[in-house]
């Protein structure tokens, strides 16, 4: 489908000038124990902690996490790195509820099961068969994996909460 097909469709605008500038800048996810979480988005996928907010009052934390090749570009400085993260495109935001590591029955629903809602996120990776050999050489646990279904160039991994988080390699749809 042409690009001018897409920007056609019902419901699509022209961005208006006052929107130029703006980046989607981060997802949240609610996780149930911050410390399971940070290894599996930091150990699994390469992402980088960068600003951690703690809110004692109101029993939560928040944690931004970013994917970049090199570390070097995050600024060192608390509240610049703030303002930096707060600018980036693609950052995910883990929101921990105080105490609801200690609690077994509790989980939170990750939108893939009814009432549906939420989906998935998505991390590309340079190579989609090394990745997801990487994934099962370490024991993590797939929601679909490359030789299932039809779409043998994607797959799903679920994080510690059950999140689904899809994993494409760019080149691998367009060949």
């Amino acid at each position: 489908m042409s690009l001018s097909h897409l920007l056609d469709m019902p419901g699509v605008n022209t961005p208006e000038a006052a929107t130029r500038g703006y980046v989607f800048n981060h997802t949240m996810i609610r996780v149930k124990d911050l410390a399971r979480s940070l290894d599996f988005y930091t150990r699994m996928l390469g992402f980088t902690p960068v600003h951690r907010q703690d809110f004692p009052d109101a029993a939560f934390t928040i944690v931004y996490l970013v994917l970049v090749a090199d570390r070097a570009i995050i600024p060192e400085d608390d509240a610049a790195r703030l303002q930096w993260v707060l600018g980036q495109p693609g950052v995910l935001e883990l929101t921990h509820n105080h105490g609801t590591e200690h609690d077994e029955s509790f989980r939170y629903h990750h939108g893939n099961a009814e009432p549906r809602g939420f989906g998935h996120l998505c991390v590309s990776v340079p190579d989609v068969e090394e990745a997801c050999a990487r994934f099962e050489a370490m024991g993590v646990t797939f929601q679909k994996r490359l030789t299932d279904g039809r779409m043998k160039h994607i797959a799903f991994i679920r994080d510690p909460d059950d999140y689904w988080i899809e994993i494409l390699q760019p080149a691998s749809i367009i060949a």
